[in-house]
């Protein structure tokens, strides 16, 4: 049975400083994946990377190469292995299906029941199937991911009033500006986060909304959404003079506001408080700037005080969320196993013979004529036909090679034959 391995780094073992140099762009996901895919010693594999992990899913072609993949991060991230070793978990088998699975259904974000992961994981699935590096077995395990993920979603509470990083982030806004209602807010960056936290400060009833994005179409797209304003990215300095908020969630490598040019706009703004957060990884917004009188600077690890509260919230929907998802964790091992030769072997026999005492049954009843004998010899040779019509395809599952992918033709000699139960038996 083929192994599946899960590294990673995320938000409760790594600092947000780790996490940024342990962060993949989408291009070095796919420069990663094309070096995984060259080895032959990867079967299959997917990157991906967000705000708050880093996780590599493999299926190795012997063994178990957690050393080969600890050095490919190393070696992709320009990171001595020193550095990140210990921040790493490693997940084998069954652990590593529950926490993949737990994942995509979001119990194991900063925020549990943020609606994100999903969509990222999914991009990131994409991206490994366009890249050829997904294959049978994560392409069975990925959707049997987004299918629990989706009977979380769809039957516990853990996705009411879902608290994103964003929500998380206009709270901490509450906090240091009890009225939102006469604060001017810039948002840097115009993706599924920034709109986020457009909606919340909107409930919110914040007086004005600036948009700044490298695309101006971006910027302008959303503006036009909830009635603000658009501004180039370069315009973003000048707009400091104005604004009272400024979420940050780009993404850049480098940081968008340095504390060269907020030391500048505080002048302008006669030293009225200013407040950052960034919810970017790289980070965007120079941690320095904290040192500046009335400017404040949270990051994304800042969140996870206001994060606590809704996890207590969520015990016990979080529960029956785990409940769910063991099942599917079970159900899935279950299916890794049929994919040995054997028992797909049994099944294709059982399959058969039940067909054939089915239709033998149909056809004698309209044959009440016939002795035992000869219902006996008829039986006999519906059963040698049905015998010699799977002998050449039991014959090339048990021809395993060295070279052949064998839980690819095990996994399509059970869709073509129907061998696996209906979901949810």
């Amino acid at each position: 049975m083929p192994k599946i391995i899960l590294i990673g780094a995320n938000h409760k073992t790594a600092p947000v400083e780790l996490r940024e140099k342990l962060s993949f762009s989408i291009e070095e996901i796919i420069a990663g994946l094309e070096l995984l895919n060259q080895d032959k010693d990867i079967k299959e594999c997917l990157i991906f990377s967000t705000c708050n992990r880093t996780e590599i899913l493999y299926i190795p072609e012997t063994g178990e190469k957690v050393d080969k993949i600890i050095d490919f991060i190393s070696y992709h991230k320009n990171i001595d292995i020193s550095e990140f070793k210990s921040s790493l978990y490693v997940y084998k088998e069954d652990e590593a299906i529950l926490h993949l699975f737990k994942v995509v259904s979001s119990l194991d974000s900063m925020v549990v029941g943020e609606p994100q992961i999903l969509g990222q994981i999914k991009q990131a699935y994409r991206t490994a199937v366009e890249n050829n590096a997904s294959g049978v077995m994560l392409n069975r395990l990925m959707h049997k991911a987004f299918n629990i993920a989706k009977k979380v979603r769809k039957e516990t509470g853990i996705g009411d009033n879902a608290v994103s990083i964003s929500y998380a982030a206009i709270e901490l806004a509450k906090k240091i500006f009890s009225d939102l209602s006469q604060k001017s807010v810039m948002l840097l960056g115009a993706g599924e986060m920034a709109e986020l936290a457009v909606e919340h400060l909107l409930s919110n009833n914040v007086k004005h909304i600036i948009v700044a994005n490298r695309t101006f179409k971006n910027a302008v797209d959303l503006a036009d959404k909830f009635n603000g304003q658009a501004i180039k990215f370069e315009e973003r300095e000048d707009a400091l003079k104005t604004v009272d908020i400024i979420i940050s969630s780009t993404g850049a490598t480098d940081y968008v506001l340095t504390e060269t040019q907020v030391k500048q706009a505080m002048k302008k703004r006669h030293h009225n408080t200013l407040f950052f957060i960034d919810i970017a990884v790289p980070r965007d917004i120079d941690p320095k700037i904290n040192t500046i009188s009335n400017a404040y600077v949270y990051d994304i690890d800042d969140l996870k005080n206001i994060v606590e509260s809704n996890i207590e919230q969520r015990g016990k929907e979080t529960i029956k969320a785990e409940r769910y998802i063991e099942e599917a964790v079970v159900k899935f091992l279950k299916w890794m196993e049929s994919l040995a030769i054997i028992p797909t072997i049994k099944a294709l026999n059982d399959k058969i013979s039940t067909i054939v005492d089915m239709e033998c049954k149909k056809t004698f009843l309209n044959l009440k004529h016939l002795s035992q004998e000869d219902r006996e010899a008829i039986r006999r040779m519906t059963q040698a036909i049905a015998t010699r019509t799977i002998h050449d395809p039991i014959l090339f599952l048990r021809n395993t090679g060295d070279h052949r992918d064998d839980s690819l033709y095990l996994n399509v000699t059970r869709q073509l034959f129907n061998l696996d139960l209906p979901e949810g038996k």
